[in-house]
């Protein structure tokens, strides 16, 4: 009787592990690990285009595969030259938008190199920016920091995972830290090109917006050209006696022709600065020396109806004692115009918002504040209020408001904060230097 064939091993699924000695069953399940992870991966990441969200991804899953206490994702800005934490997980994270040089510290090495690094004694490296531990009262003990790279490119930012939770970062973790960051750097690529398709969009669209704000206030230009040119053909035909009567009259017409052309003109800017601001692109400042006195009496003269249908005061305290400083004139509008904008809504009737100036003792710049006593903000509104994650809570609104003041306060080499406490009142605090073309302009 004819014995059945015996059955080929090599062709049965799984694996008989007892057959095995314990390096070749600790290298399967080794693989084992890293196929389950490349599974869940490819799974998570590729199940959104939102990039925030890819980075969340992202770190939560290097930390549960490694088992680690805390990790940052860092992206990079070519043109700063820097990397950028995106997003940070751990008992004290870092602040999204803290920025770094793209040539320093364990991440900067990484960055250049392209090669992963595992450091089992941080304390011990002599590169490690040890200001991002002492900032955030965070101990890091041992770190693997991984490239995000395009596929045979240069890397687009670094992966960081800090601290493992059950004994010390192995090499296997850097083979899954390493297939992880593949993956997601794959991932955030095809997030950023369906952002740039976007902005693309809306950029073409602010284009069609602009053509046809233009068209529209054409004839509105041309009857406020009409109206002055009546104005003063009418005061002009009356004697001395009568223009004295009509004074006030004057001023009124006068004052409102001039509004009317400036918001024409303020219009068309806004309408730019917008598209620019979407595209993450700036043309380069018009410095020239500029009275931000001057400036902030010009944004009070378009708001004044708006301010005064609300019953709220529009003030000003010390601007007229400071100089003259290089700016950008129509950026350093449009930034104050925004802030006051956005604040009045927020703002109880009879309550005030006040633009407050003087030297800064410590720089030799211009020190400013725009201060409210609206509703205030909540700590997690006011925290990342001029980062990447910053979002409008008005209904309707894209945020473009403050990426807009940002902006302008970067092109000037500035520096700007918030102050803000539900209830009380809003401050945001700006730092000019009085020439931002010198080689160290930059406030601190």
């Amino acid at each position: 009787m004819t014995q059945p064939p015996s059955p080929d091993t090599k062709n049965q699924p799984g694996v008989d592990f007892m057959r095995l000695n314990q390096a070749d069953a600790s290298e399967l399940l080794h693989y084992k690990t890293q196929l389950e992870a490349v599974e869940r991966v490819s799974h998570a990441l590729f199940q959104s285009i939102d990039l925030d969200e890819l980075v969340e991804t992202t770190l939560h899953i290097a930390l549960e595969e490694v088992g680690a206490e805390a990790g940052s994702i860092l992206l990079a800005d070519p043109e700063k030259e820097e990397l950028i934490f995106q997003y940070s997980i751990g008992e004290k994270p870092v602040p999204r938008g803290t920025a770094i040089p793209w040539d320093k510290g364990i991440s900067g090495s990484v960055f250049q190199s392209g090669e992963p690094r595992i450091t089992t004694r941080v304390d011990h490296e002599a590169n490690h920016l040890q200001q991002i531990d002492q900032a955030t009262g965070f101990v890091t003990r041992d770190m693997i920091t991984v490239p995000l790279r395009r596929w045979r490119g240069e890397p687009i930012g670094v992966l960081n995972v800090l601290n493992k939770r059950d004994g010390s970062l192995t090499n296997h973790d850097l083979g899954l830290l390493t297939i992880i960051s593949a993956f997601a750097a794959l991932a955030i690529l095809q997030a950023k090109q369906f952002e740039d398709a976007k902005k693309a969009e809306v950029v073409t669209l602010l284009g069609d917006i602009g053509h046809d704000m233009k068209n529209l206030l054409t004839p509105v230009q041309t009857g406020v050209e009409l109206l002055r040119d009546v104005v003063k053909d009418l005061f002009g035909a009356m004697n001395s006696a009568e223009l004295t009567h009509n004074k006030t009259n004057k001023k009124i017409c006068d004052e409102s022709v001039e509004i009317a052309q400036n918001g024409i003109r303020r219009l068309d800017d806004r309408v730019k600065e917008m598209a620019d601001c979407v595209k993450g692109l700036s043309a380069p400042p018009n410095f020239a020396p500029c009275s931000v006195g001057q400036v902030i009496l010009e944004v009070f003269q378009t708001l004044q109806g708006l301010a005064r249908g609300k019953q709220i005061t529009l003030r000003t305290e010390g601007l007229d004692s400071l100089p003259k400083f290089h700016a950008d004139e129509r950026r350093l509008y449009n930034a104050f115009y925004n802030l006051i904008n956005n604040a009045i809504p927020e703002t109880p009737r009879g309550g005030s918002i006040t633009v407050r100036g003087h030297l800064d003792q410590d720089t030799g710049g211009i020190a400013l504040a725009v201060t409210d006593t609206g509703r205030g903000m909540p700590p997690e509104i006011r925290d990342c209020l001029f980062s990447a994650k910053a979002v409008s809570t008005k209904k309707g609104g894209t945020g473009l408001g403050t990426k807009i003041v940002k902006d302008v306060v970067n092109a000037h080499k500035g520096k700007i904060w918030v102050e803000s406490e539900p209830g009380v009142g809003t401050t945001f605090h700006l730092r000019f230097p009085l020439d931002p073309t010198t080689l160290h302009a930059q406030c601190r």
